[in-house]
C-alpha cells in the first residue's frame, strides 16, 4: 500500500484548508445555536468544487480519484469548524449523488447530478423509519405498482437535509414477503404530491445539519424515478454505506487533527503552579493519547481508499474504520474539553461543539454496535 502524496494532492489538499478556513467559519456558534444549514457556505462549497469531487465532469464534477477525495475531506475537516455542514455535504455527496451515478440511468443522471454538484439542488437519502433503524430492511414504507408507476405510502425519520432537500432518495418495499429482496429506491421531488417533510428535528449536535421526517401518503411517482430495479434497494443502500463509512470520516480526521494542535497550544500556553500544564504528565500523556488515536484512524482511512482505488472490497475495513474513527473522534473530544478544563466546557471557546457533535458518528451510518456486528460476520462468527 502506497500513501504518499503527489505534489498536485497536497496542495489541493491545503486549497481546500485555506478556503475553509477563510469562507466557512465565521459566524457558527450563532448558525450552530439557531439550527441554520449556511446555505450560502453550501453554494461556495459547490463553486469550490468539493460536492462534485468523485463525480464526472461530464455531469458537473471534477472527477477526483477516491484517494485525492478522502484527502481533501481531510482538509475541509481541519479547516472547516462547521461539523455539521461537511456531514450535510457528505450525506448528499455519497448516499444520494453516488447511488446515482452508479445505478442511476442516463436520465437520471443528467436530471440530478449537475444541479447537486452545483449546489442548485440538495439532496437527501431517507432509509430509517420510526420502527426500523439497525434493523434497516425491516421497513414498513410500501411501494404499490400501478399502471404507469408506484404509489408510495410510509414514513421515514432521521433524514438530514430533508427540511431543505429538492430531491429525496426513498427505500420502499414492494413487497414485505420478500423481505430484502423486495426493498427499491425512489427518486422524490420536492413538491410532489402526497410528499410533505416536517420542521427541523432538534438535535444534540451536528445542528447546522437540517434533519426532518418524511411522509409519503398516496405519493405517486412515475416508472423512471425508480432508481435500478425493483428489489436493488438492499444493493443500492449498501453501497452507498460503504462509501459514506469511509469517506465521511476523512472529515473526522482533519478535526481530530486540528483539535490536537488546538489543545497542544494551550497546554504550551496555560499555565499553573508556576509551569505549563503540559509538563504535567496526566496532561501530557492524554494528549500523545490523541496523536495515538489520530494516526491509527488516518492508517484505517488510508487503507479503505486504497482498497477503493484498487477496485478491491472494503466492507470489513470500512466498518473498522467507521467504528475506531467514530469513537475516537468522542474520546479525543472528551480530551481536548479536560486538557481545557472549565474553558473547554464553555461554548465560547468552541472546544465542547466537537463532542456534541462527534457522538452522533457513533450512531448514524450504522452505529458502534452495528459495525461490530458486521466485523465479527466477516470473521466468521
Amino acid at each position: 500500500m502506497d500513501f504518499s502524496w503527489s505534489e498536485e494532492q497536497l496542495k489541493f489538499k491545503q486549497a481546500v484548508v485555506d478556503f475553509a478556513q477563510r469562507e466557512l467559519n465565521t459566524g457558527l456558534g450563532e448558525r450552530d445555536a439557531q439550527e441554520q444549514l449556511p446555505r450560502e457556505n453550501w453554494k461556495k462549497c459547490a463553486r469550490f468544487g468539493l460536492l462534485g469531487l468523485a463525480v464526472p465532469d461530464e455531469y458537473g464534477g471534477s472527477g477526483a480519484d477516491v484517494l485525492t477525495t478522502m484527502l481533501v475531506m481531510e482538509g475541509l475537516g481541519y479547516g472547516c469548524h462547521d461539523n455539521g455542514l461537511i456531514f450535510a455535504m457528505n450525506a448528499q455527496m455519497w448516499s444520494v449523488q453516488h447511488p446515482l451515478l452508479t445505478f442511476g440511468s442516463d436520465a437520471q443522471k443528467q436530471r440530478y447530478l449537475p444541479g447537486l454538484c452545483q449546489g442548485e439542488l440538495i439532496g437527501a437519502h431517507a432509509m430509517s423509519e420510526p420502527d426500523s433503524g439497525s434493523d434497516a430492511y425491516s421497513l414498513r414504507a410500501r411501494a404499490t405498482r400501478q399502471a404507469a408507476g408506484y404509489l408510495l405510502n410510509g414514513a421515514k425519520m432521521f433524514v438530514t437535509n430533508a427540511p431543505v432537500a429538492d430531491v429525496v432518495l426513498v427505500f420502499a418495499t414492494v413487497d414485505p414477503a420478500k423481505k430484502v429482496g423486495g426493498v427499491t429506491a425512489f427518486l422524490v421531488e420536492k413538491g410532489t404530491p402526497g410528499f410533505t417533510v416536517s420542521r427541523n428535528i432538534n438535535k444534540m449536535g451536528l445542528r447546522t445539519a437540517p434533519m426532518g421526517e418524511v411522509i409519503l401518503q398516496d405519493c405517486f411517482v412515475p416508472l423512471e424515478s425508480r432508481l435500478g430495479p425493483e428489489g436493488a434497494g438492499a444493493e443500492i443502500f449498501n453501497s452507498s454505506m460503504e462509501w459514506e463509512r469511509s469517506c465521511i470520516l476523512g472529515s473526522h480526521v482533519g478535526a481530530m487533527e486540528r483539535q490536537l494542535e488546538h489543545s497542544l497550544r494551550y497546554a504550551r500556553e496555560r499555565r499553573q503552579f508556576g509551569q505549563p500544564i503540559g509538563k504535567f504528565q496526566a496532561v501530557a500523556n492524554r494528549l500523545a493519547d490523541m496523536k495515538v488515536r489520530l494516526e491509527t484512524a488516518r492508517l484505517l482511512l488510508y487503507k479503505v481508499a486504497w482498497l477503493k482505488q484498487t477496485g478491491q472490497s472494503a466492507v470489513m475495513e470500512a466498518a473498522l474504520a467507521k467504528l475506531y474513527l467514530s469513537e475516537s473522534f468522542v474520546q479525543s473530544s472528551l480530551d481536548a474539553i479536560r486538557t481545557y478544563g472549565g474553558y473547554g466546557y464553555m461554548t465560547e471557546f468552541e472546544v465542547e461543539r466537537d463532542l456534541r457533535d462527534a457522538v452522533g458518528g457513533t450512531l448514524y451510518s450504522g452505529t458502534s454496535d452495528i459495525q461490530r456486528v458486521i466485523i465479527a460476520r466477516w470473521l466468521g462468527l
